[in-house]
């Protein structure tokens, strides 16, 4: 679900993000740039210290994800962070919030799906990066003249992903813990489990979807335990 953006390439990346889900699943985008509404009492410990360009980046997150949840007809409600810095959000609602130097989107959803949701922006992959972020097995797929671009795609499946499996399982771990098989053809991706995650074991695999908008990589995954 979506509503009107006032900037042209917001709307856009509006539109493509919420493509990728299916379901009721609203997204809404910030420019955290632009003058946010105040952050709420009950967020603002959590950056309380914080340098001005995150606590921007932080408003603009939660403006989005207040302004998802209102297109759902949910409340208007503090979204504070947990202990692990992860948004804590109000009993029966599950969501994602994610942000690069340019823009800040939400997607959030009712029920018992979980997501995830990932903007970077579409330039190559530092090279220097190549190895940590992907397998010789990934770095095998993705060769050719794209590679670079196809690199910052996995790694942005790969935050997607686990941004998805996090609430279920709380488990931190590293690039190396899934591996990403990409289709550009279709702006599909399956991220499969390498070592075993609370309840996801070894060889388990996540559907995820992509896009390119705007000179924004976006990625999405959902999890829903109703659907498993």
């Amino acid at each position: 679900m979506i509503e009107a953006c006032a900037d042209d390439d917001a709307a856009l990346i509006q539109a493509a993000v919420a493509a990728l889900f299916d379901g009721a699943v609203a997204v809404a985008v910030a420019d955290p740039h632009l003058v946010q509404p105040a952050i709420w009492p009950e967020e603002a410990q959590f950056v309380a210290q914080a340098v001005p360009k995150r606590r921007a980046e932080f408003a603009a997150g939660r403006s989005a994800a207040r302004a998802a949840m209102r297109m759902l007809g949910g409340p208007d409600i503090a979204i504070p962070a947990s202990a692990d810095r992860a948004p804590s959000w109000p009993a029966g609602w599950h969501g994602s919030i994610t942000h690069n130097d340019r823009w800040c989107l939400a997607a959030v959803t009712r029920g018992a799906a979980h997501l995830g949701v990932d903007i970077e922006a579409a330039t190559p992959l530092n090279p220097d990066l190549l190895s940590t972020i992907c397998s010789p097995a990934e770095v095998a797929r993705i060769a050719g003249a794209d590679q670079g671009m196809l690199a910052k795609v996995v790694f942005s499946a790969k935050e997607a992903a686990y941004k998805a499996q996090y609430p279920l399982t709380e488990t931190l771990f590293g690039f190396d813990h899934l591996d990403v098989v990409l289709a550009p053809q279709t702006g599909q991706f399956q991220a499969r489990f390498v070592q075993p995650a609370g309840q996801f074991a070894a060889g388990d695999v996540l559907q995820g979807r992509f896009a390119m908008v705007r000179g924004q990589i976006v990625t999405a995954v959902t999890i829903d335990p109703m659907k498993e």
